[in-house]
């Protein structure tokens, strides 16, 4: 695995994490900024051609 590819992975585990915890927290404004830092991540690996999973949800 390349290092952008692990770097998008460890980056995208963070913000899903962090989204959790805004959500428990019920802070809507980090939680948006969450959601387009992945919607950005994602966006990024697949121009890359990296395959992202999805979150998990536990």
């Amino acid at each position: 695995m390349g290092e952008l590819s692990q770097m998008i992975r460890r980056r995208l585990d963070d913000a899903y994490e962090s989204l959790r915890h805004a959500h428990a927290d019920g802070d809507t404004y980090l939680a948006d900024i969450r959601q387009e830092e992945i919607k950005e991540l994602r966006r990024i690996a697949a121009n890359h051609d990296i395959g992202v999973e999805p979150p998990r949800c536990d």
